[in-house]
């Protein structure tokens, strides 16, 4: 049989699920979707002579999102690929060995994602056996596409004519056929493979590679004596397309005999998957309104079976579609592609806003009778265009406006429109056509409503137009969409109504300006600074009044508006600025409500020659001697030119002295010079008096006088600082006394210190009259204690009370008590102490009772006074009941005035009772 001339293809498919469903229509769970080829390594048997066109293999690859876009391509310029991953040659080719080795490469333009495969071309040379099926005949399913004979002598020598034996290079074997899903029996053969070498020695057989030693393990297995092969489980061509064995042959020492050939096992497909869509919902859109034939979307389904076959072969139509308004075929589906498109005309989102279309993928090139099928959902949404021009709802609209009021809404046009609300389609646009040249209104559109506000932004004078009749027309922000006219009722007319209102007067001239020199007498008239009143059609009044006048230099006429003078204007005056008065004034009429405007008068005041000039400065300083210093002078006036400078500075005649010790020379028409004409002035303060002469007309003169100290200088030129003291009219004689007196002030200070110091020394030694133990005078102990605060003055008054019980007392330890108690009981008899007591002992004894104060429970929470001895029967002492005071008792007190003055007072009530 010649094989020269036939090209043997073998397609690896990929991987879609982990074991394939029986033919009872169950559905494969399968992984989660990975971009890539089916295969890393593609191989395909070819003629020696390639054709131009001929198809040689197909690559199967998925991006997970339909394989739209993407572009394949080969690193050789022999061989392209098209966009259904079909390898085909672009000229004659003449394979150059048995094997080619090309690339393909996947890319995706919107991923940028890139995927490369290897595809290799073997050249089949000759085939032994008649493995492939007759031309024309179809394998059935469970058929095996096995040899007419099941055995594979890949090993064959020839014998030559001489009767030597030569070694012919191996067979390449043709792929091995197995149906998937096959229900067995298991094992089942597949073939035999043996050598010829079996008859001279005994042989083992063995294959290797993946499926035989290799995950999958012992799917495959041979007979090492016989070299039957068999497989040992049903397969599964999603989980895996094709196998490459290795079939071995060795003598029983396990000596190579053979060398190794390739196997290739195809796992023959079966329709055991159903399409799936890659989603179940599908959201699409299409404008109300397309044309038959418009492009909606396109749903898509992938079957994991054998697409170049019928099992993967899918092919879409629409099961239902709901509305089925205005017709139940509106859309229709490319039964290949899966693109829905508009089949009818009529589509308006007014009437039908969303399809719901039911689409049905079938394999089997869609026979429904033998392929699987499934479903899913696809919404089409009816876009809205604006086929639908907005209308007023009524042709005429009234408002109405008062004068001067601006930003105010006089009217509100309502309109409809059938279009999407809230959308460029519906949102309305106002116009004002005609009716209102001078752009008093304007028309607002309210974005919840979409009514048309007309406001007024440019203010109306009822005076002036006391109605407007506006024509106004409305569009949407979109163009109305082709073949759509403008509606009658997109115009409208609008008749607004100006209502008079009481409006102020205003003064025509705002601010006015007037010219006039100062110093005008009292009651002069400056003008007459009148309003208008707007408000031609009623007959009001107005009266004036002043509102702000700084100086009260003016009064205006309450009637018609006459500015009088009420003082003498000057210019000099700190109220003026930039020599100019201002003034306000208010206008009122007598209108209900009562309106008022204010104007504002400005004076300008001419400067007239009516301040003399003043000298600067009032003060100096030269040497006694001439020629080492002078003094500039120039003058001050309060005009401005041409009453100002240059200034005359001159000397008095009277006093003499003046023009005899004194002498000015001028600079220039603003300063001159002040200096001795005399070689030497004794130092002193002289008062210099000087006649300064403005530039006026008629011009002023003022007679200033400038004190100048005169004093010894340095060989600087500077006053010394005895020759300024003696300049200041201090003699040697008064500085010696100021300072003696200084020092008689510092010594006496001193002394008063001294004489309180030793005071105080002698008050603390001092002894006292008597013995401290028995000074009964009243003193005064300080102890350098301070109270708790504000923390310690909470008392609790109740300690201070009898309590109701008194076990506590009672059952208390004897010899401490607290000023709150007293005592119960018997009264403890005391030891009578000694009229001095040991030191030692008192202190033991208060600290034994501050040890006992300190563990009382019962004692109260702040610092309280203890008696540590109570003095019962047993005291020393006597009891004062016994003192008692009567004005006849022979008691002698002169004694007390023994006692000091501290006791004077006693003895002068006591001991000077027989005197009175």
């Amino acid at each position: 049989m010649r094989t020269g001339s036939r090209v043997l293809l073998v397609l690896l498919f990929p991987v879609w699920g982990s074991a394939a469903a029986a033919h009872n229509g169950d559905l494969t769970v399968r992984p989660a979707c990975k971009p890539g080829f089916s295969e890393e390594d593609y191989t395909a048997f070819v003629s020696q002579n390639i054709m131009e066109g001929q198809k040689l293999l197909k690559v199967k690859f998925n991006n997970c999102a339909g394989n739209k876009g993407v572009r394949y391509e080969t690193n050789s310029l022999d061989f392209k690929v098209r966009a259904d991953g079909t390898m085909y040659a672009a000229h004659r080719v003449q394979m150059p060995s048995k094997q080619l080795i090309l690339m393909v490469i996947a890319w995706d333009p919107q991923t940028l994602g890139r995927w490369e495969a290897i595809v290799r071309l073997l050249v089949a040379e000759k085939f032994q056996h008649s493995g492939h099926k007759p031309k024309g005949r179809r394998t059935m399913p469970g058929e095996l596409a096995q040899p007419q004979s099941d055995t594979l002598l890949p090993w064959r020598q020839h014998q030559s004519a001489n009767g030597l034996r030569r070694q012919k290079r191996d067979w390449v074997i043709p792929p091995i056929n197995v149906p998937e899903n096959s229900r067995g029996p298991f094992p089942q053969q597949l073939v035999r493979i043996r050598s010829d070498k079996d008859k001279e020695i005994h042989i083992r057989y063995s294959i290797t590679g993946v499926g035989a030693d290799q995950p999958p393990m012992e799917v495959f297995s041979i007979d090492p004596v016989s070299g039957r092969m068999y497989v040992t489980r049903p397969m599964d061509r999603e989980e895996r397309a094709s196998y490459h064995l290795r079939a071995h042959a060795v003598d029983m020492n396990g000596n190579k005999v053979e060398n190794p050939i390739d196997l290739y096992i195809y796992v023959i497909d079966m329709n055991d998957n159903r399409p799936e869509f890659i989603n179940q919902v599908y959201n699409g859109s299409v404008d109300e309104g397309s044309k038959p034939g418009t492009y909606v979307m396109t749903v898509t389904a992938n079957d994991a079976d054998d697409s170049t076959t019928a099992n993967g072969m899918v092919r879409y139509r629409i099961v239902t579609q709901t509305p089925q308004s205005p017709s139940q075929n509106m859309f229709t589906i490319n039964s290949e592609t899966g693109d829905i498109v508009t089949v009818a005309a009529g589509l308006d989102r007014e009437k039908v806003q969303q399809y719901i279309v039911i689409v049905q993928a079938t394999d089997m090139e869609g026979n429904l009778n033998y392929g699987l099928s499934n479903t899913a959902t696809a919404i089409i949404t009816v876009t809205d265009v604006n086929d639908n021009p907005p209308e007023f709802t009524t042709s005429t609209y009234s408002g109405e406006v008062p004068e001067n009021r601006v930003e105010v809404v006089v009217a509100n046009l309502t309109v409809m429109d059938r279009d999407q609300p809230h959308s460029p389609n519906w949102n309305a646009i106002y116009r004002i056509i005609s009716g209102d040249p001078s752009g008093h209104f304007t028309i607002r559109t309210d974005p919840v409503t979409n009514e048309g506000m007309v406001t007024v932004v440019k203010a109306v004078d009822y005076e002036m137009n006391r109605a407007f009749m506006l024509t106004v027309m409305v569009s949407n922000q979109a163009p109305l969409a082709s073949g759509i006219q403008m509606s009658f009722q997109s115009t409208a007319g609008v008749t607004i109504s100006v209502t008079d209102v009481n409006e102020a007067p205003y003064f025509p001239t705002n601010h006015k300006l007037i010219r006039l020199e100062e110093g005008v007498p009292t009651g002069t008239v400056l003008t007459t600074f009148s309003a208008v009143d707007p408000d031609r059609f009623m007959q009001q009044a107005v009266r004036y009044s002043k509102l702000s006048d700084p100086a009260n230099w003016l009064n205006i006429n309450a009637t018609n508006g006459q500015i009088t003078t009420a003082a003498v204007l000057d210019r000099e005056s700190d109220y003026i600025k930039n020599n100019v008065y201002e003034a306000t004034f208010l206008a009122a009429d007598n209108g209900i409500p009562p309106a008022s405007g204010t104007g504002t008068l400005q004076i300008y005041l001419i400067d007239i020659n009516d301040n003399a000039p003043e000298l600067l400065p009032k003060e100096a300083q030269i040497c006694e001697k001439p020629n080492l210093n002078v003094i500039n002078i120039t003058a001050a006036d309060a005009d401005i030119d041409p009453n100002v400078g240059p200034f005359v500075f001159e000397l008095p005649s009277v006093p003499s002295a003046v023009r005899k010790n004194w002498t000015i020379t001028r600079l220039n028409g603003d300063y001159a010079q002040l200096s001795l004409r005399i070689m030497y002035l004794e130092a002193g303060v002289y008062d210099v008096p000087i006649i300064v002469t403005d530039s006026g007309n008629p011009p002023l003169y003022n007679t200033s006088v400038i004190k100048v100290k005169v004093c010894p200088c340095d060989e600087n030129g500077d006053c010394t600082t005895i020759g300024a003291v003696a300049a200041a009219g201090l003699g040697t004689g008064a500085i010696i006394a100021i300072l003696i007196c200084i020092i008689i002030l510092l010594t006496m200070v001193l002394l008063f210190v001294v004489w309180m110091k030793r005071r105080e020394k002698e008050r603390h030694t001092k002894q006292l009259l008597i013995d401290p133990e028995d000074d009964v005078r009243d003193n005064i102990l300080k102890y350098d204690e301070e109270g708790g605060g504000e923390e310690d003055q909470d008392y609790d008054l109740s300690q201070l009370q009898q309590p109701e019980t008194m076990d506590h007392v009672l059952n208390k330890t004897p010899g401490v008590r607290r000023v709150d108690e007293r005592p119960i009981g018997a009264e403890p008899q005391y030891p009578i102490r000694p009229v001095i007591p040991h030191p030692g002992d008192i202190g033991d004894f208060i600290n034994e009772g501050l040890r006992a104060a300190d563990n009382d429970p019962t004692a109260p929470p702040y610092d309280s006074l203890l008696v540590f001895d109570y003095e019962g029967s047993g005291s020393t002492a006597g009891s004062v009941s016994s003192l008692n005071s009567s004005s006849s008792g022979d008691q002698d007190y002169d004694y007390l005035n023994d006692w000091g003055p501290r006791f004077k007072k006693l003895a002068d009530m006591y001991g000077g009772g027989e005197e009175d």
